[in-house]
């Protein structure tokens, strides 16, 4: 009987010892989310796609848009190029950098009268309005 009691309480010690010897549970990182860029930008090209391309909007009818939102580089954007001519250079950027929710927008069109149409619809929409046009 000492033999089977000292057996139990070598197996026992052992279960103990093999029991500490576990690591904690792997938790899986909790996703950060999207970033302020990326959420000022996707909220700006829903609505310029909107507004702009999709109600065949006379003033952008010669453009076509070209979203790079899933951007690697911290840099989501869009571009509107040329209808006829979609590999062509961007007549407009608009972006946004890093953790920041400041949308930028730079190009030839800005320098156009189409420019100040394209910052007054931008500030818009960055600042939480759909709308297509600004309220009169």
């Amino acid at each position: 009987m000492r033999l089977t009691i000292a057996r139990l309480a070598l197996l026992a010690a052992a279960g103990l010892g093999l029991a500490s010897c576990q690591s904690s549970p792997k938790t899986t990182p909790v996703p950060s989310g999207k970033s302020a860029s990326l959420l000022a930008m996707e909220q700006v090209a829903i609505a310029a796609h909107k507004c702009w391309i999709a109600s065949k909007d006379p003033a952008f009818k010669t453009y076509q848009m070209a979203n790079e939102l899933n951007s690697y580089s911290g840099t989501p954007r869009f571009l509107l190029v040329p209808a006829k001519h979609y590999g062509g250079k961007p007549l407009l950027v608009v972006q946004a950098q890093g953790n920041s929710s400041r949308v930028d927008a730079f190009g030839p069109l800005m320098n156009e009268p189409l420019g100040a149409r394209i910052s007054s619809d931008l500030a818009r929409w960055q600042a939480g309005n759909p709308s297509c046009a600004a309220a009169a």
